[in-house]
């Protein structure tokens, strides 16, 4: 199939609301041939990366939108205008290889439309991109309600994070530190012809100056190296375990932050993880099996929000990785600022609320509970805990002295980076002890 066809298959179903990146791509990547695999990745996150901007120039040029059932069409449009208005792909090829497309999603009767609205905005583009200027939407390429919400929350920072969602995040590494130092790990990238770095916050954390295949890093097959962002890196030392602890790690999955906890702490009683979702549970264990790891952690899929899982031992130390808006890693899942509504953020906020108040249960007194988020929106994070303390006499929010992020009233927040960190939010709870141990 024509590789902006099969870009367009997996792009439809999100103009819908149905799935995301993350499930249709993969599927289409199978029946790629290798050597285009590139393309269709850069086609599909490219045209989703641009989204808002390239709906404003399809809206402008469309005399009426495409029917429903036509909404692969509307996908190949966008691919369209994105090859022409962003992309190195040569003009002629872009048009030509779009236009063909109809073809292959048998609807050759669009070939004649899409080109000419291709060809229009070669004439017209400098035009029509004036006078979309003023439009926030087009100007900053995001929902409007994103836009007005961040404007609320971050008054002095809502444009820096806009730019930095439109940028491709940089691939950043975690080392683990039982099988080599990062010295010796940016020694061997070095070696291996990688430019990297060491991260600035992270102790374990090193960036790529360029992505790289997994493959073609040195000792990741062995697990010395794994892909993490520098902010999820931080979750490992605010947990702050000591020997003996007994750890949870909720909502758990991938198995990052678990992983990382497991490689700095040998010495710990008993570890658990809890995931809702089997398949996400699956990438845990991949995870935990890839580092030999797998004996070190039991894994269980279960709810958070119950104690059905719970064998009534507490835990010294508990990470909420609460599910979230994920707004804080948008430069990654750039489908995030279509698939996400407004109304999301006050549903995700109960669950948010109940996971932790849930889990409050489980933690011994004198113990510590990190709450963490992928997201930018203070009502999933500081007004989470503002809430929480109101709620729990024995609570005790403890700031956290870090020269990362922003602090703020409950917790820090940071914001992502260009070339350096996602967005992300953490809390640090102490359980006040009892009477009898204080």
């Amino acid at each position: 199939m024509n590789i902006r066809a099969l870009a367009a298959n997996v792009l439809a179903p999100l103009l819908r609301q149905h799935g995301s990146l993350s499930t249709h791509l993969p599927d289409a990547l199978v029946h790629c041939p290798e050597q285009d695999r590139a393309l269709l990745q850069q086609l599909c996150y490219g045209t989703m990366r641009e989204l808002f901007r390239l709906e404003r120039l399809a809206q402008h040029f469309l005399r009426k939108p495409f029917r429903t059932q036509d909404l692969d069409l509307q996908a190949l449009l966008l691919i369209g205008l994105w090859q022409l208005r962003a992309s190195r792909i040569p003009a002629h090829a872009a048009l030509n290889e779009t236009v063909s497309a109809t073809e292959d999603l048998n609807k050759a009767w669009a070939g004649k439309l899409l080109n000419a609205i291709l060809r229009r905005y070669q004439r017209e583009h400098s035009e029509v991109e004036a006078e979309l200027a003023n439009d926030p939407v087009f100007q900053w390429n995001h929902p409007q309600w994103f836009i007005s919400k961040l404007m609320h929350n971050w008054p002095d920072h809502w444009q820096d994070i806009l730019s930095a969602n439109d940028t491709q995040a940089p691939m950043t590494l975690r080392v683990n530190k039982r099988l080599l130092t990062r010295k010796k790990a940016l020694d061997r990238l070095s070696e291996a012809g990688l430019e990297a770095k060491a991260c600035a916050y992270s102790p374990d954390g090193i960036t790529l100056k360029k992505p790289a295949d997994v493959a073609a890093l040195p000792g990741f097959a062995e697990g010395a190296l794994s892909v993490q962002d520098e902010a999820a890196q931080l979750a490992a030392g605010l947990l702050a375990t000591e020997p003996g602890d007994r750890v949870l790690d909720a909502c758990a999955a991938p198995g990052g932050k678990l992983c990382h906890l497991l490689e700095q702490n040998t010495q710990l009683k008993e570890v658990v993880a809890v995931e809702l979702e089997p398949e996400r549970a699956r990438r845990i264990h991949d995870n935990l099996h890839r580092l030999g790891l797998q004996l070190e952690c039991q894994v269980l899929t279960a709810d958070a929000t119950s104690h059905d899982w719970w064998d009534g031992q507490l835990f010294d130390r508990i990470l909420v990785d609460a599910p979230c808006s994920a707004t804080g890693v948008i430069r990654r899942h750039p489908d995030i600022k279509l698939l996400r509504q407004g109304e999301d953020i006050a549903a995700l906020a109960g669950i948010q609320l109940g996971i932790l108040t849930n889990l409050w249960g489980l933690l011994k007194p004198g113990g510590r509970l990190v709450y963490a988020t992928c997201s930018i929106f203070s009502q999933e994070n500081e007004r989470i805990i503002e809430r929480f303390l109101k709620q729990q006499p024995d609570a005790r929010h403890q700031s956290i002295d870090a020269d990362w992020g922003e602090a703020r009233p409950y917790g820090r927040q940071l914001f992502p980076q260009v070339d350096g960190h996602d967005g992300f939010y953490y809390a640090v709870l102490n359980k006040q002890a009892d009477d009898t141990q204080a």
